[in-house]
């Protein structure tokens, strides 16, 4: 191509990308627009997309820190499941033998959810420290393609073992609280949904209040943008590194323990889940945190709308589609750039 041709091309390209963003921000307009003439689609697109925020930014905050596209995400969700049904199981039942016991209603879901945090985070220091800080040791080569195979190692390991040890049988529940539904905007939404959401939003707040003013979080953040310049700085790769994955962990073991009630735990709970995340952080842009929790709400009006306008049938295929519209034009998503050594690994 000579140069007159490459000048004649700028312009083109210019205004095809431009056209382009035309058509999406159309298309963008359209579907807020449709939300504000239903309500109940709002109100479901806030709920669902708090739920899914905090599995997003577990895994954006994995993959753009340590460069592990972690395939066992699902599993942590899984396990913060388990771990909620086996905690919330006797306070039900204590529940159920004293039921004018308000205190224990109001916040007998609560132990469940936190141990499930901290069983979560603890899987996640462990995997860093057993099989990833080895691993990191003998080689860097190839490493996002060694990382994404041990990952996936891991959740077949998981998978199993939770069928082979408690079995198949689903493990859930019908509802943490038990009481009357609130109205908002003329919408009905069981209390479950509502705390979910409240839960997941301090949740996300405290995670990032906790990543742009402390000390480990900002240290999170430097390794996440340039690892070689952190470690010379005097930064401890190895904790961050641990700190990190067991952050990740603990918020998708939260998210397990939390939507108990709508993802009951059995050996494949977490499947739905981890592909939800994935949708949601390859549309933000791999690595964005920030960009993962608005791409989890985003992703949730994608489905609210598919399932209210089209018919449930659809709601993977439409978003999905979606998404690959958006990639085709964005590769790196619509919030993200290329993550750190993302190419050379």
């Amino acid at each position: 191509m000579t140069p007159a041709t490459n000048l004649r091309a700028v312009p083109f390209a210019r205004r095809y990308l431009t056209f382009t963003w035309l058509v999406l921000g159309v298309a963008a307009a359209v579907m807020v627009a449709a939300a504000l003439f239903q309500p109940s689609i709002l109100v479901d697109t806030f709920v669902t997309g708090g739920m899914w925020a905090l599995m997003a930014a577990g895994l954006a905050l994995v993959f753009g820190v340590m460069n592990i596209p972690n395939f066992a995400h699902g599993e942590l969700f899984l396990i913060g499941s388990l771990v909620g049904f086996t905690v919330f199981s006797p306070i039900q039942e204590a529940i159920l033998e004293n039921p004018d016991a308000t205190l224990l209603k109001v916040i007998g879901p609560f132990p469940g959810m936190i141990a499930a945090a901290l069983v979560g985070a603890a899987v996640g220091v462990g995997l860093e420290v057993l099989l990833f800080r080895p691993l990191r040791r003998r080689s860097r080569e190839q490493w996002v393609m060694n990382t994404f195979l041990l990952t996936a190692g891991v959740s077949v390991l998981i998978v199993n073992a939770d069928r082979l040890l408690i079995g198949n049988d689903f493990r859930g529940i019908t509802r943490y609280w038990d009481v009357r539904p609130i109205q908002v905007l003329g919408v009905s939404i069981s209390v479950d949904r509502a705390m979910v959401f409240v839960i997941a939003i301090s949740t996300i707040v405290v995670f990032s209040l906790f990543l742009q003013r402390t000390r480990i979080g900002r240290a999170i953040r430097a390794v996440a943008q340039d690892e070689a310049g952190a470690q010379m700085a005097g930064i401890d790769l190895n904790r961050i590194f641990m700190l990190t994955l067991g952050l990740s962990s603990a918020l998708a073991a939260l998210a397990g323990a939390s939507l108990l009630f709508m993802f009951p735990s059995f050996p494949d709970a977490g499947v739905q889940p981890l592909y939800l995340a994935w949708y949601v952080v390859i549309l933000a842009g791999l690595g964005n945190v920030q960009g993962a929790i608005a791409g989890a709400f985003i992703v949730a009006l994608l489905q609210t709308l598919t399932v209210y306008y089209v018919g449930v049938g659809w709601v993977d295929v439409l978003p999905t589609a979606f998404i690959i519209l958006i990639l085709l034009f964005k590769p790196s998503g619509l919030f993200g750039s290329a993550v750190k050594g993302i190419w050379e690994q």
